[in-house]
């Protein structure tokens, strides 16, 4: 069995920092003994393409490119990909093809960053 602990932070995550929480959270699961059976303690960040779950993490990345997937398609269409330009309330812009495209953060299925290389 896995434990798999994503981590995040202002400035992104360095190897240090998982080494601190995996060294932290080994201790207390060591102690509390929540798991019956034997385990390995995976502790990462959630990447380049990290997914998107909540408004405050869609405005961390205003001005980057994103992809969303959503549940009912709009102007025909379930996935949209381009730049984060601004959230307001609970609709999110953004910038595809120069174009704006407002979208409903509740019709939102999936979201998560585009990485660049």
């Amino acid at each position: 069995m896995t434990v798999r602990l994503f981590i995040d932070k202002e400035g992104g995550v360095t190897v240090d920092n998982c080494a601190d929480v995996s060294r932290q959270v080994s201790a207390i699961l060591d102690v509390e003994d929540p798991i019956a059976d034997k385990y390995n303690l995976e502790v990462s960040s959630p990447g380049l393409d990290r997914p998107l779950f909540t408004l405050p993490q869609f405005e961390r990345y205003i001005g980057q490119d994103i992809a969303v997937h959503l549940r009912i398609p709009v102007m025909e269409r379930r996935k949209w990909q381009g730049k984060l330009e601004r959230i307001e309330k609970d609709m999110i812009t953004l910038i595809v093809d120069d174009q704006e495209q407002i979208l409903v953060f509740g019709n939102i299925q999936k979201a998560n960053v585009v990485a660049k290389f």
